[in-house]
């Protein structure tokens, strides 16, 4: 029988077992990974420290309790843009990165220009946001908003498929 060792190109099954946990439990210790998945401590630190250096892991973190921390109110705002010039988009991106607020800014496909997540304290937060910073920005036409009444689900989680196509 001939063994397989798994490299960028393909993940194996206790590769896509690691990264199902580390998912849900980053801070999870090799020896209690390794009994998860079957492994001793060392092959398994080995494997975690490649999906690390191949980039199916970019990070480490602490999801924290936005209520606990003054970011109650959940708000997702469209941006258009006055003009569709690489300089304005590349303007925008610049000053949206440094938005403290601003979870999440995705450029996107549609009727309208750029897709904004943000948490803040209340609504009286989000006008300022909204009228003293939002509108603000570089090349901003107009803003549709959407105020969240009610999370039902989120999550980091990526689903790691069983088996992941070859790349040709």
């Amino acid at each position: 029988m001939k063994t397989r060792r798994a490299s960028s190109r393909e993940l194996d099954k206790i590769d896509r077992q690691i990264l199902r946990i580390l998912q849900r439990e980053g801070r999870i210790s090799y020896v209690d990974l390794g009994e998860r998945v079957g492994l001793s401590t060392t092959p398994c630190m080995e494997r975690v420290k490649r999906l690390e250096r191949e980039k199916f892991i970019i990070s480490y973190g602490a999801r924290l309790n936005p209520h606990k921390l003054q970011a109650n109110l959940l708000v997702f705002v469209e941006i258009s843009l006055t003009t569709k010039s690489a300089s304005i988009f590349e303007d925008f991106r610049r000053a949206a990165i440094k938005l403290p607020h601003v979870m999440e800014c995705h450029l996107v496909s549609g009727d309208f220009d750029y897709l904004v997540k943000a948490r803040i304290s209340e609504m009286a937060s989000y006008r300022k946001l909204l009228g003293d910073i939002l509108l603000k920005l570089p090349g901003v036409r107009e803003s549709k908003s959407y105020i969240v009444m009610e999370e039902i689900k989120e999550t980091l989680e990526l689903p790691v498929p069983d088996d992941t196509p070859e790349i040709v």
